[in-house]
């Protein structure tokens, strides 16, 4: 009976493996990237003062992970581009979503419910642009499959300063690397499992991982979405872990920052030196009779 049902899940994992993605899920994952675009502030004006702008953001928001990872590789950026069903279906959606007249295209799509079915659609494609990503890179080293997958599932999030760029806000404080997000961070960890299962660490097949990751960042995902939280369920363990491994960041800072105070009070402010003693009466008006007598001369 075990046996049966491991075979019937090898079986549905092998197929979910190899459910195409194209069309149905691109445009899914088309959909919701160009939806977290037009939330961003100030971006519909930017689509009628600058349609061309708003396409380029639209377009590294859809294909930002393929540019990233095709520069980490030697190969050119525009590679992607030359996919001309992918470039099309995707513009379509920049356009429906932005122009579509009384926004009846952005209500449907933004409707919460449907909304969840296009965020877990979304999730599928992550996963497996993760998993092409290491083994498209397997031959270049541990490092390379890393940082490979790792930016085809979260290429969109580490280029946003560069997107930003684009409809003119800088902000560097919201560089992705300092505060990662969810999906990047569970890129991460996820690049890890995929670069072990790559490299024989890890005992399960390629097809297996893609399913069970796969189901934990929909549920992950959907979850979120539905409730508007931002908070990571990594969250829990990284508090664990980080303090033990990495030491903890208020209390050494506050340490080192009080010692500095003080060492500044002890060593680079001397006291300062004691005023003057007042002048007398006699000296100011002595003073005063050697000004109007130099003034007279």
């Amino acid at each position: 009976m075990e046996l049966a049902g491991a075979l019937q899940l090898g079986e549905l994992a092998a197929a979910f493996a190899a459910l195409p993605v194209f069309p149905l899920f691109d445009l899914a994952y088309f959909i919701v990237s160009v939806l977290y675009l037009k939330y961003e502030p100030g971006a519909v004006e930017m689509s009628r003062r600058s349609p061309f702008a708003s396409w380029l953001c639209a377009m590294l928001h859809c294909f930002g992970s393929y540019i990233l990872a095709d520069l980490l590789l030697g190969e050119s950026p525009l590679h992607y581009f030359s996919n001309n069903s992918s470039v099309v279906l995707a513009t379509a959606v920049w356009y429906l979503i932005f122009f579509c007249p009384m926004d009846l295209f952005y209500k449907c799509v933004s409707f919460l419910p449907l909304k969840l079915v296009f965020v877990a659609m979304k999730e599928v494609v992550r996963v497996r642009k993760i998993a092409a990503g290491v083994h498209h890179a397997h031959h270049h080293g541990w490092f390379v499959m890393m940082a490979t997958g790792w930016v085809k599932g979260s290429g969109v999030a580490l280029m946003s300063n560069f997107e930003q760029l684009l409809r003119g806000v800088w902000k560097p404080e919201t560089n992705e690397i300092l505060h990662m997000s969810f999906p990047t961070k569970a890129s991460l960890y996820g690049t890890l499992l995929f670069t072990l299962q790559q490299t024989r660490w890890l005992p399960i097949s390629e097809a297996n991982l893609i399913f069970f990751f796969t189901m934990f960042m929909i549920v992950c995902k959907v979850f979120m979405t539905a409730t508007h939280s931002h908070a990571s369920p990594f969250a829990p363990v990284e508090d664990f872990i980080c303090p033990v491994f990495f030491g903890s960041v208020s209390s050494g800072h506050t340490s080192h920052h009080h010692d500095q105070h003080g060492a500044s009070h002890d060593v680079s402010h001397p006291p300062p030196p004691p005023p003057p003693p007042a002048k007398s009466k006699e000296e100011l008006n002595e003073g005063t009779r050697k000004r109007k007598a130099k003034k007279a001369e």
